[in-house]
């Protein structure tokens, strides 16, 4: 049987290789890593994580909540492997990234219909059906033939990556644990006084920045911007953002004025990521302005905050709701390369590409799920967005409305959940008939 090619094994490429394989269907997967390695991994295993180690919260009433129901309804192996691997977060799915990776690599290469190849590849003009994978840190090559073939402007944006921290380092005298609202003790929270953070507020927005090269452009995304960007928007910008105090209290029951967020980042609980910290700050000014924060005056840095250029195609002009390129119907896109934006919301598009793919090759139509499911509304609005496209992430507002517009947040929210999860069982169904 002719084999589906896929280039690269991050979240969408492993998870598009699993989908395809459950259906018997052979796979070539191709890693480009260790041998060429991006900018910002450290590792050759797939699926490795780069900006966080958390997937986002399990509640139905968030987005990422829907998106973990609907990718349990289709058995992801991403989802499986992160809720067997995690790591105390409250109500999120966080994970420790070194475990999470081995795990996903360990699944994909025992496959025994999934082909692991390494190496670069620097074309998109594969023979039969493929899927291109390769993320929002594309090699350089690959990227300049796919925006060639395409026919589109380079388009792009930055991402950054927040500090790690080694646990025994951080002052618990002036830290106190819990997670918001006495949902467990789950963080590491630093808190401060209007005092602390007047200070820290002052130092931070006057340090020294990592410079963007003359041809780059200032492209951050509005989801994971740099805390040193936020907090130049002005004075309590952060105290209503990363640094927001609300549902916390110390152990005197007091509600600080600001709080910094510690995550625990591994297993093992040696290592803590600042919550909402991405940073593009130079590394000396990271440490002297971060030891700032209550508790972590004598922080040891594991990993400082990076910056990388992520690039992403013009989906609107280039792809179907199928995730087929429209000039070629045997070429597949998925993960960040679309313009969606974030872990579950890649692993999602590499689930519905690698059915899709599967799909082709035993001779069905390609599915395109409802709008009023989290899939079918992510790729209706990548693929038919009529303003400025940029990545997004899914949340509850591009679900359709409900018929009667005039009930009230709270009311329409649970319509569009109760509704979407329908679907997605009804949808599922109809799937598995064809």
């Amino acid at each position: 049987m002719q084999r589906v090619k896929i280039i690269g094994a991050g979240l969408a490429g492993s998870e598009a290789a699993w989908q395809i394989a459950r259906l018997g269907i052979p796979v070539e997967l191709i890693e480009m890593r260790p041998e060429v390695m991006s900018p910002a991994h450290k590792t050759g295993d797939m699926a490795e994580l780069v900006c966080s180690n958390s997937l986002g919260s399990e509640d139905l009433n968030t987005g990422a909540g829907l998106l973990k129901a609907e990718l349990e309804l289709y058995d992801s192996l991403i989802l499986k492997i992160a809720q067997n691997n995690r790591v105390p977060a409250g109500r999120a799915l966080a994970v420790d990234r070194e475990i999470f990776a081995k795990k996903i690599t360990e699944e994909i290469s025992a496959h025994p219909l999934i082909s692991l190849r390494r190496g670069e590849v620097n074309s998109v003009c594969q023979k039969g059906i493929s899927i291109v994978a390769t993320g929002p840190l594309t090699s350089t090559k690959l990227a300049e033939n796919i925006f060639s073939y395409t026919g589109e402007e380079n388009l792009f944006f930055f991402d950054a990556a927040a500090p790690l921290i080694e646990a025994d380092s951080i002052d618990e005298d002036k830290t106190f644990r819990g997670s918001r609202y006495d949902c467990g003790d789950d963080y590491i929270n630093c808190p401060m006084t209007e005092e602390q953070y007047k200070v820290f507020w002052e130092n931070l927005i006057k340090a020294e920045t990592v410079p963007l090269r003359d041809f780059e452009t200032d492209k951050l995304f509005q989801g994971c911007l740099p805390v040193e960007y936020l907090a130049k928007k002005g004075y309590q910008t952060l105290v209503f953002g990363p640094m927001k105090p609300v549902g916390l209290a110390s152990s005197q029951g007091k509600r600080p004025f600001a709080v910094v967020q510690l995550r625990q980042d591994n297993v093992a609980g040696s290592l803590y990521n600042m919550v909402g910290f991405q940073t593009r700050l130079k590394w000396d000014e990271q440490r002297r302005v971060f030891r700032l924060i209550p508790g972590l005056e004598k922080a040891v840095f594991l990993r400082l905050g990076v910056m990388h250029r992520n690039i992403f195609i013009n989906s609107p002009q280039l792809l179907r709701p199928t995730l087929q390129f429209k000039k070629n119907e045997k070429l597949l896109f998925a993960g960040q390369i679309t313009g969606v934006e974030g872990y579950l919301e890649s692993t999602l598009s590499g689930l519905w590409a690698g059915i899709n793919a599967a799909r082709l090759i035993t001779g069905y139509e390609p599915l395109i799920p409802p709008v009023t499911t989290p899939s079918g509304a992510l790729f209706n609005y990548i693929c038919n967005c009529k303003t400025d496209f940029q990545p997004i992430s899914f949340n509850y507002g591009l679900l359709p409305q409900p018929e009667n517009g005039k009930k009230s947040k709270k009311i329409r929210r649970q319509e569009k959940r109760e509704r979407a999860l329908t679907a997605m069982v009804d949808f599922r169904e109809i799937f598995c008939k064809k």
